[in-house]
């Protein structure tokens, strides 16, 4: 059943992110920055099994924030997409904070939910500490990766080494990086070696697949020209 919902989750993004520069244009690709942020730093409190592996929730959303600065940077160039990734840094600062605050209210005698929101939130800090950080290194560097490929290969033919470079290599410093910031002292090194490795896999998976979405989106971008 997870792998089923895995393939469906991937779709159901990538059909978003397409859907949101469709209708909202640049802005679209901004908000779905903000918006797969939050959703990602919650969902990767939750673990499942997935191909005989054992990996954290949210790995696919956060993945297609690689693709909407992609095609930021494709259409729009470096400048956008690296602010995309300050409006994500922006985004997820203020959600800690407000939940935080949310956690300091006493509930009263019909609340049913405080107890669920402790156990997401209180652990959410170091998670989302760990994600700031290793987010606006790995999708900064994207945003240059990407920039300097185009450079050297600036044809449309070259449309996917820009993408499959820039965020494969960027993935794999955000992978690492996030699982020892957020999971030192909490799992044993041999876990975080191996939440590393198949959090990349994954990552690397979904970056592979993400390829044809930029193509559509480069195809939208040309139609939408020849229309106006």
């Amino acid at each position: 059943m997870n792998e089923i919902l895995f393939i469906v989750t991937i779709l159901v993004n990538f059909i978003a992110i397409l859907l949101s520069y469709k209708f909202f244009k640049k802005t679209g690709l901004l908000v779905w920055v903000a918006i797969s942020t939050i959703i990602a730093n919650i969902e990767v409190t939750k673990c499942i099994d997935m191909f005989g592996l054992s990996i954290t929730l949210g790995n696919v959303v956060y993945s297609t924030i690689f693709l909407a600065t992609d095609i930021l940077s494709e259409i729009y160039g470096g400048k956008e997409a690296r602010k995309a990734v300050r409006i994500g840094f922006f985004s997820m600062s203020v959600f800690t904070i407000l939940t935080q605050i949310d956690l300091l209210f006493i509930p009263n005698s019909q609340d049913f939910v405080d107890g669920a929101m402790h156990t997401i939130f209180e652990f959410m800090p170091r998670l989302c500490i760990a994600s700031l950080l290793t987010y606006f290194i790995s999708n900064t560097l994207d945003t240059y990766l990407y920039d300097w490929i185009r450079k050297k290969f600036p044809e449309d033919k070259f449309l996917w080494l820009r993408n499959n470079g820039s965020t494969m290599i960027s993935q794999l410093i955000d992978s690492i990086l996030f699982t020892v910031f957020a999971f030192l002292g909490v799992y044993s090194w041999e876990v975080i070696i191996n939440l590393s490795i198949v959090t990349y896999v994954i990552k690397f998976v979904v970056a592979f697949l993400d390829t044809p979405f930029l193509y559509v989106a480069k195809k939208m971008q040309t139609k939408m020209k020849e229309e106006k």
